[in-house]
């Protein structure tokens, strides 16, 4: 037989209703502030590494709100070889504040650094340049590398290349123009085509991926 409400049971929800509202109007808030902080300290990168500004997308030719990091090294990792393979982390742009990407000390940035090779991170503003488009990002992310491989002419290889989520299908669209100037790719959550998209181009799409891969001077191992 079904228990009947009494009063004491609709104070009770009463109660739990009204603490789980204002415990979500209180993270509200807190969100809030938290965001007004950020904002009035300029939006910095979430980075939680060392790093100075190598080259600042808005003022290329084609100017994008990119730009090009060096990390610097902590105390507990190896001196910089020059002569090792750098790494190259792409913050993905994906609804999220820039940094995102390095933000954690055990990361690919992290692993890198311990082991003594340059690592390099692109990084983005908040706000796009008025009228730039993607290709602008793609000829930033190309110069990119371009001085990443000026900086190390004695390297045992080309820059690995690493970009989660979005800036995994950036990488690719890079590789596919230039493909002389990334090492090896790696992608990690990046869609690049779905199934019926793949089979219903697949003609077109795996000479090009066989034409990137040819022509790397690294390869993707």
């Amino acid at each position: 037989m079904p228990r009947v409400p009494v009063f004491s049971d609709f104070f009770e929800y009463a109660v739990d209703a009204t603490q789980r509202s204002l415990l979500f109007w209180d993270t509200l808030r807190e969100r809030g502030n938290e965001y007004l902080r950020h904002e009035a300290a300029g939006k910095p990168p979430l980075l939680t590494f060392e790093h100075e500004m190598l080259l600042d997308g808005r003022m290329l030719e084609k100017p994008c709100n990119y730009a090009l990091l060096r990390i610097l090294p902590g105390d507990g990792d190896l001196p910089t070889d020059p002569a090792l393979r750098p790494f190259v982390v792409v913050d993905p742009r994906a609804g999220h504040g820039p940094g995102i990407g390095g933000f954690k000390a055990d990361s690919e940035i992290g692993n890198a650094l311990k082991l003594g090779h340059p690592v390099y991170f692109v990084t983005f503003f908040p706000e796009p340049v008025p009228g730039q488009r993607l290709i602008d990002v793609l000829l930033a992310e190309a110069r990119f590398l371009e001085l990443v491989r000026e900086r190390h002419p004695d390297a045992t290889g080309g820059p690995c290349v690493i970009g989660n989520c979005r800036a995994g299908w950036a990488i690719m669209g890079l590789a596919t123009v230039r493909p002389e100037l990334p090492g090896p790719i790696l992608i990690a959550g990046a869609a690049l085509v779905g199934p019926r998209t793949f089979a219903a181009h697949r003609p077109r799409l795996l000479p090009v991926a066989f034409r990137v891969a040819a022509s790397n001077e690294d390869g993707f191992s």
